[in-house]
């Protein structure tokens, strides 16, 4: 994949996002649509995760989440971030 084409986003959360299947879904489409970075839960109740990829992936991956039974977002909060040169898989945190 061309690096050019790639971007990193960190995006937060909020809603009904904890305790309904929401980072498995992310790991899930992450990996189905070949994005990389991390999601995290939140003491405050929101979820937290970076995300690397093709935009229209990144993009395929919220909406995947979304499409969870049980997850509700409310809001998300999004901005542009460097990329992570190398950056592998998509981990739970």
């Amino acid at each position: 994949m061309n690096s050019s084409e790639l971007v990193r986003k960190h995006i937060d959360f909020y809603g009904w996002v904890q305790g309904v299947g929401f980072r498995w879904r992310a790991r899930q489409a992450a990996n189905l649509y070949d994005c990389t970075g991390w999601v995290r839960n939140n003491p405050d109740g929101s979820v937290t995760m970076e995300i690397q990829g093709k935009e229209e992936c990144i993009d395929q991956v919220i909406i995947a989440i979304e499409r969870g039974s049980y997850v509700r977002i409310e809001n998300m909060r999004c901005k542009t971030i460097p990329l992570v040169e190398h950056d592998a898989g998509f981990r739970t945190r």
